[in-house]
């Protein structure tokens, strides 16, 4: 059975805690992070993206590649929306925005600090690897460990998918679910930090 990507979501969101402290790595235009902050009501939600033009034919088929963003202007003004698409929520300290790299980010945080990480930045396999890494020691006890984009075969030479398949067998993380290419693993006892 297929299920909608917007249905899949939907699951995901409902199996993030309530009250918690979470981290979205890949904002785009923040229209996710407004489903998380409604459905979710996280304490604290970290939106991390560095909104930055890449160019390249590695890139040629991204949104912030020249998809959909023709340049670095494009991509500032992006970032400028979704600044001012959470200007209450930020001054009233529920949401920070990173405008940097999720691996900048990450050593702002101490460890076991988050409830969740969404992974849905740059999909290249060795980045998704490297947010998943990073993250790892970010998390709680217990803690989820999320993405978009698993199982495209042929998307970004499957590098969401490699990456996620290692990290698992790597790390002892379990998978918990997957459903329309939405990936959700949990942190256990025997996982390494």
């Amino acid at each position: 059975m297929r299920i909608r990507r917007r249905d899949a979501r939907r699951f995901l969101l409902r199996m993030l805690p309530r009250a918690s402290v979470g981290a979205e790595i890949g904002v785009w235009r923040g229209d996710f992070s407004a489903r998380i902050l409604r459905t979710v009501r996280p304490a604290k939600l970290h939106l991390i993206d560095p909104w930055a033009f890449m160019s390249g034919e590695a890139y040629q088929d991204a949104w912030y590649g020249g998809k959909l963003a023709a340049d670095q202007d494009a991509m500032d003004s992006i970032h400028d929306g979704v600044a001012l698409r959470f200007a209450r929520e930020i001054a009233a300290g529920v949401v920070e925005v990173h405008r940097s790299t999720s691996a900048e980010a990450a050593s702002c945080f101490p460890a076991d600090y988050f409830d969740w990480v969404y992974v849905d930045g740059n999909h290249l396999y060795e980045a998704v690897r490297a947010d998943l890494e990073l993250f790892d020691p970010k998390l709680k006890a217990d803690g989820l460990l999320a993405g978009d984009d698993y199982g495209l075969p042929g998307w970004w030479d499957d590098g969401v998918t490699r990456a996620v398949d290692e990290f698992v067998a790597a790390s002892g993380y379990e998978l918990v679910a997957l459903a329309s290419n939405q990936f959700v693993l949990r942190k256990t006892p025997v996982s390494r930090s």
